[in-house]
């Protein structure tokens, strides 16, 4: 009994020691530990995401600086408030289209008041006057607005819609609009249309309709932005847009009137 207790106690001392001579093996061989770095470096992100406008109206801008800051409003374009020449006094212009592709303003067009002549006769376009632009006469001028987001193209239309007629419905035979001194103004950092006509006029198919006219248009990778076709400058407005009135016309003191339709698509221009 004692030999087997001594068996059993030298058995549990041997595993005992056995333990501790691998474990102290282990340690003995073990790599030591690395120091770890004091504060370090970490990355996070940062997120936006943009659509395309909706529900939107661009208003117009200066056109000779599409992008003078409004020094009340620091970071915000300075808007200009057109009056429409055609209207009644104190009336407001037709507010632009809706949405991400938009007309936003073109402007009215008179001629003034003449004395009737038999010879053939250039009559001027007075220039687009403003409440709030100093100065405050400057050139007429057409503005579209691209805000899809997507640098797709786009193309703008001008057709006369039928000639000039009097109250009475009385034609002004072979009077013709002709625009001249046409450049593209803007403020966006977007490629400028490549495409536009800066002389060109208003003319008819034989059934007397108008014939719609591409005068400005954005290629694919163009036009993003809020883009002005001016018509002249401060200078030159008044000599920029007339009216050729043939002398042979006939001519009754009564006032004549049209109206043009400017039409803005989804279509881009086609290069040059």
């Amino acid at each position: 009994m004692k030999i087997s207790t001594n068996l059993k106690a030298l058995g549990v001392a041997t595993t005992m020691l056995t333990g501790f001579v691998l474990g102290g093996s282990v340690t003995a061989y073990a790599d030591e530990p690395e120091s770890k770095p004091v504060g370090g470096t970490y990355d996070s992100n940062a997120i936006i995401q943009f659509e395309a406008a909706s529900g939107v109206i661009t208003p117009p801008t200066d056109p000779t600086n599409p992008g003078k800051e409004d020094p009340d409003n620091p970071g915000e374009p300075e808007l200009v408030n057109p009056i429409d020449p055609t209207k009644p006094p104190g009336e407001d212009p037709e507010k632009g289209t809706f949405g991400p592709l938009s007309i936003d303003y073109a402007s009215g067009l008179d001629f003034g008041t003449q004395e009737i002549t038999s010879t053939n006769q250039y009559y001027k376009a007075k220039p687009q006057k403003f409440s709030n632009r100093t100065p405050a006469e400057g050139p007429n001028y057409v503005q579209v607005s691209d805000s899809r987001g997507t640098e797709a193209g786009w193309s703008l239309q001008v057709k006369q819609n039928g000639q000039f007629k009097s109250t009475t419905d009385k034609v002004l035979t072979g009077a013709e609009i002709r625009f001249t001194n046409g450049s593209v103004a803007s403020a966006s950092a977007s490629p400028f249309p490549s495409n536009f006509e800066d002389n060109f006029a208003l003319t008819f198919n034989e059934d007397g309709t108008g014939v719609a006219k591409t005068i400005m248009s954005a290629k694919t990778g163009e036009g993003s932005g809020t883009y002005l076709l001016v018509f002249g400058d401060d200078k030159s407005a008044a000599d920029s847009i007339e009216l050729f009135v043939p002398g042979s016309t006939t001519k009754y003191a009564d006032k004549y009137t049209t109206s043009i339709t400017w039409t803005l698509t989804d279509v881009p221009g086609i290069g040059e």
